[in-house]
């Protein structure tokens, strides 16, 4: 999203100024013209204004230099590739899915890995210890796999692909360096 920077320069200074206040719920972007343009028009700031000021700029430079660990994306890049076999066994499947009860669940389930895939992506710390959590509760489920493969080895195939994908995407995640988890959470 950005912020106009024209339609800024168009309102009054006691507007602006409503940009630059403490409880204001614009964007740091919009904060940061705002304090510009108010300063281009020769307005003087308190320490405190200017300080916290500063400190949005810093903010937002660190923001902007931010980056991900490639790890994070690597990984989920592999719970994405986990969903897409998802999909490819409920096509090769699809007579099971003889009710619409059966159909959505396998959706949300898709649906899931999907989201799973993408709070990964953002690079979000913690969730790591939430995909061990749900992968062991889905190696609970070994044995089923096993008699899958089986009865229909194509599926069974599918399911331990996807098993070591999401293995593989945990394995990246906790591979990330301690100083770079740090420096990414502040």
């Amino acid at each position: 999203m950005s912020v106009n920077k024209k339609l800024l320069e168009a309102k009054s200074n006691q507007e602006l100024a409503e940009y630059i206040k403490p409880e204001s719920k614009f964007v740091p972007e919009a904060k940061l013209y705002a304090y510009e343009i108010l300063k281009a028009r020769s307005r003087e700031f308190s320490d405190e204004e200017t300080a916290r000021i500063v400190l949005l700029i810093e903010e937002e430079n660190t923001r902007k230099n931010f980056t991900l660990h490639p790890n994070y994306k690597k990984s989920a890049e592999l719970i994405y590739l986990a969903a897409v076999l998802g999909i490819g066994n409920m096509i090769w499947k699809y007579e099971t899915l003889d009710s619409g009860r059966k159909f959505f669940t396998a959706l949300l389930t898709l649906a899931f890995l999907f989201g799973l895939g993408y709070v990964v992506s953002r690079g979000i710390e913690w969730f790591k210890f939430i995909l061990l959590v749900l992968l062991a509760f889905g190696l609970l489920g070994f044995p089923l796999m096993v008699s899958e493969f089986v009865n229909d080895p194509v599926v069974g195939v599918i399911y331990i692909a996807q098993t070591v994908l999401q293995v593989w995407s945990l394995i990246l995640l906790f591979k990330i360096p301690e100083a770079v988890r740090t420096q990414q959470t502040h």
